[in-house]
Formats: structure tokens, sequence, C-alpha cells
């Protein structure tokens, strides 16, 4: 059996509107349909497909990292993204990576789960 691709990944959270509203308004992840689960949460879409999957109904205290590092999403238009991220306060690393010159721009979303966003690198960052 092989991995043909990644299909999604899944953020706990206590508060899935802000959860939502933050990938929306940050990376344009779209609310789109979602099973009716007997718990609340949010199926987040990019190209017509569901890639992040919200689960609500947590307590802060169980709000807790695994062993999952962080979760990476190629983006584009990075002077844009870097200056959404300022605008709404969010502190990130932005890096071009050794070798390749892909920009990798670092973050953390409202649950503390690590978010990586890669961008060309024929992109150019402003100083």
């Amino acid at each position: 059996m092989a991995v043909a691709g990644m299909n999604h990944f899944t953020i706990l959270t206590d508060d899935v509107d802000n959860t939502v509203s933050f990938y929306g308004e940050l990376l344009g992840l779209e609310l789109g349909p979602r099973p009716n689960f007997n718990f609340p949460g949010a199926w987040l879409y990019a190209g017509g497909q569901p890639i992040l999957h919200v689960i609500g109904g947590r307590p802060k205290s169980e709000l807790k990292p695994g062993v999952i590092d962080h979760m990476a999403f190629s983006g584009k238009d990075l002077g844009a993204t870097l200056s959404a991220l300022k605008d709404h306060g969010v502190e990130f690393d932005c890096r071009q990576q050794a070798g390749t010159g892909l920009w990798q721009v670092f973050f953390f979303d409202p649950n503390g789960a690590k978010v990586e966003l890669d961008f060309p690198a024929s992109e150019r960052v402003q100083g």
C-alpha cells in the first residue's frame, strides 16, 4: 500500500469561529460542506478540496501539541501575505531556504498550531 497524497490536517480548538476566521482571512481558506458530525467543527477548503478540518468543543487545557511539528501549505503573493499577517498582529518568521531560494513563512494559529507557508523563490520581499 502506498500513499497517493495528503488528504487533510485537523486542528483542535476551543473556539471554532475564531479559528475559521483566522484561516479564512489570512490564508484564504473557504468554509465548505462538512458531514453532520455529533461535535462542533468546520471544514476549510482550498481549490475545492477540504484540506483543514477544525474540531471544536475542546477545553483550552486539551489543546496540546503532539509529535507533528507543523503543517505546510503552498502559497502565492508573498508580499500580500506578509502584509496581512502584520495587519492582524501575527508574529512570523520569513526566511529564504538555502539552495532552493524557496520562501518560508512560519507562524502560529490562535490554537498554538505551527503553520508554514511556502512561496516560489521568484517572489520578492519588500524591504
